[in-house]
Formats: C-alpha cells, sequence, structure tokens
C-alpha cells in the first residue's frame, strides 16, 4: 500500500450523529486530526442541522438530507478556501450538528415568592411551578451567543439562565393579567401563552424560542389560604343566625338523647346558653317605634243644606266648640242608615262634653 492509499483511508468520508442522550442540543463531530475529504457523504437526519466552521468561522449549514460535499454545495468554504475550477483536495473544519428538536424535559419553579398587588386581598406572596418546552431556531446565532466550542451542549447549561428569565417575568404577566388570585387557576393557560411569546422575544437574539409554557400551579402561602377556605365556608353556610340556631337545636336533641353525667352537663350548659341569649334579646333595647297613624277623617256635616267634610273626630270637636256643629246638626259617616242628629250619637258625645250649656234668659 502507498502513502497516499494510506492517506486516503484516515480521510473521513462519513459524517454523520446519531442522538441517544434526549438533553443534548448540538453536538461536535470529532475529527482527530484528520481531514474530511471532497465528496465525503454528509447525512442530516430530520430535526437535525448541520453547521460547519473553517477556521473559527461558520462557513455552511445544511439542512436534513444527505448530501455530497464537493465545491458546488459548500459554496461559503469554498471560497473561503479560494478553491477554483473544482478542485478536490481535503480540508479540515469543525462540523456541529444541532438538534433543532422540541426539549420538552424542562421544569422551572420559584425558589421565593413573587409578590403581586390583588384588587380584592390586597398585597399577596405567590409560588409556582410548571414546564416549558424550547427549541432552536437559528443555529448560527445559538453557536455565535452560547455554545462557542464547547463539544456537548447540553440542556443542563442553559436550565438556569431560562428558569432565571421565567421567573423574572412571572410577576409582570402576573400582574397584566389583572386576575384576582382566586380566579388564577381558570387563566393558567392564557398567561402560559402570554409568557411564551414574551420569553420568545426575549430569546430570539440567542436563537432560541420557547414552543410551550406550562403553569402546573400558584399557591398562596398557608395562612392567606386558611381564610380563603373559611371565607369559602360561610359563603356555603349563608344565613349563619338560622345556622347557628339549627346547630343548637341539634347539640341540644343530641345531649338530650345521650345517657350518664356527661349528657346532663351538656344539656345543662345547652341550655343555659340558649337562655343567655333569650335573656339578650329581651333585655336588648328595641328599635324605637314610629309615629301612630293618623286618625280617619270619616263624619260629614250638612249645614245649610250642604254637605261638609269628611271631618275626624279632633276636628269635630273643633266645630263643636266654634258653635258650627250642634247637637241638632246632622252628621253621617259609612256604615250609617241615614243622616242623624249629632246629640244622639255616643260617639261625638266627647266632642260636646266642653262645650258649655247655653245661658239662661235674663
Amino acid at each position: 500500500m502507498g502513502l497516499w492509499d494510506k492517506l486516503k483511508g484516515e480521510l473521513i468520508d462519513i459524517i454523520q450523529w446519531t442522538d441517544d442522550s434526549r438533553d443534548t442540543i448540538v453536538w461536535r463531530f470529532p475529527r482527530y486530526e484528520n481531514e474530511i475529504k471532497m465528496g465525503a457523504k454528509l447525512v442530516v437526519r430530520e430535526s437535525q442541522v448541520a453547521v460547519f466552521v473553517n477556521e473559527g468561522r461558520i462557513a455552511d449549514v445544511f439542512q436534513p438530507g444527505t448530501h455530497t460535499l464537493t465545491t458546488q454545495n459548500l459554496s461559503i468554504l469554498a471560497t473561503l478556501k479560494g478553491w477554483k475550477y473544482g478542485f478536490e483536495s481535503p480540508w479540515k473544519a469543525e462540523v456541529y450538528f444541532v438538534n433543532t428538536r422540541q426539549f420538552t424535559d424542562l421544569k422551572w419553579g420559584t425558589q421565593n415568592p413573587v409578590i403581586v398587588r390583588d384588587p380584592e386581598l390586597g398585597a399577596v406572596r405567590l409560588r409556582a411551578f410548571g414546564a416549558f418546552s424550547m427549541r432552536v431556531v437559528d443555529p448560527a446565532l445559538l453557536l455565535r451567543e452560547l455554545v462557542g466550542t464547547d463539544a456537548q451542549f447540553r440542556t443542563e447549561e442553559v436550565r438556569e439562565y431560562l428558569r432565571q428569565l421565567v421567573v423574572g417575568h412571572l410577576g409582570s404577566a402576573l400582574a397584566r393579567a389583572g386576575v384576582p388570585v382566586i380566579d388564577l387557576a381558570a387563566q393558567q393557560l392564557s398567561i402560559g401563552n402570554t409568557l411564551a411569546a414574551v420569553l420568545t422575544d426575549e430569546l430570539t437574539p440567542n436563537g432560541i424560542a420557547i414552543a410551550k409554557f406550562i403553569i402546573e400551579n400558584i399557591s398562596v402561602p398557608p395562612e392567606v389560604e386558611a381564610a380563603l377556605d373559611k371565607r369559602g365556608s360561610i359563603g356555603v353556610v349563608g344565613d349563619l343566625d338560622a345556622y347557628t340556631k339549627f346547630q343548637t337545636a341539634n347539640a341540644i336533641g343530641d345531649a338530650a338523647g345521650s345517657t350518664g353525667e356527661a349528657g346532663s352537663a351538656i344539656g345543662l350548659g345547652l341550655g343555659m346558653a340558649a337562655g343567655q341569649r333569650a335573656v339578650q334579646s329581651m333585655t336588648t333595647p328595641s328599635a324605637p317605634a314610629g309615629p301612630p297613624p293618623l286618625p280617619a277623617a270619616e263624619w260629614f256635616v250638612g249645614a245649610d243644606g250642604r254637605q261638609l267634610g269628611p271631618f275626624d273626630p279632633a276636628a269635630l270637636a273643633g266645630q263643636a266648640r266654634s258653635g258650627a256643629l250642634t247637637r241638632d246638626t246632622l252628621v253621617w259617616r259609612n256604615g250609617m242608615a241615614g243622616w242623624i242628629a249629632a246629640g244622639q250619637v255616643p260617639e261625638l258625645g266627647a266632642a260636646f262634653a266642653a262645650v258649655p250649656p247655653p245661658l239662661p234668659p235674663r
């Protein structure tokens, strides 16, 4: 075997990568000082992109498919190397395979609570956790901004950075939503979609997009949760006074049905409590009553062939004192068969009580 045949055997003629790690974003093809020969086969599978880097500069990017490396499809690299007229010579270049599938095993959570102003509860501390998926949308930007010369760039190297971005934007997203804490569960999907768009805009200069953002749970401190439970219990009970009476009646019945000194003591205690409530209800001053109803104006008077009225008893007494109403004046009210002299109506006796008798003749 000649020297040239030996060197040809050391040239790389197939470049490919199969990922079995599930968390590798970028993988650099190992050359081990071997050169890639012109005419080699490049196999780029679905959800992959191959990026050629020559002397520290990104030269060519290949999409999924099988490519034969020639000066025709390595146009940028051919220009950099100065190849002309289809010059067939081996070269040294770094090949990075970039995984463009979704990475769905990314979790996030708030180590410290996020303080938001709730329209009903005021300032509230919230904790939240969930998951999100990311994908590479611009391999060249990713290599320039985050990967550098890393031979194997994994999700763990960017997870903490993404988590910090999520937490940094979570508080403002919850505040802009304007949703009360008790209604956040119904709005988690829309808030997650909003956060996905905001984070994608933030990560676009790095060549990364957030494909899906999921909020699994938003929780409040235990004391706030207990207060909300009490508030919900009050709403379920409704009329507290009626509920208290119902509970007291049931307790008295249970105590009466029990035997022994314990049952008697319980019944005695409940009876005393009920008695105290009864005494309080009797001793509590009642609200002042309103004025008595106005007297009914029901009497009619006949004078000089005219019907006057109606008059109430007090008005009739005034008529009697003025002399306009005498015992012989005809009166009537509803229920009487006809007109009758006022002096013959016993009810009007009080109207004439203060009227002096006629003066005796001189």
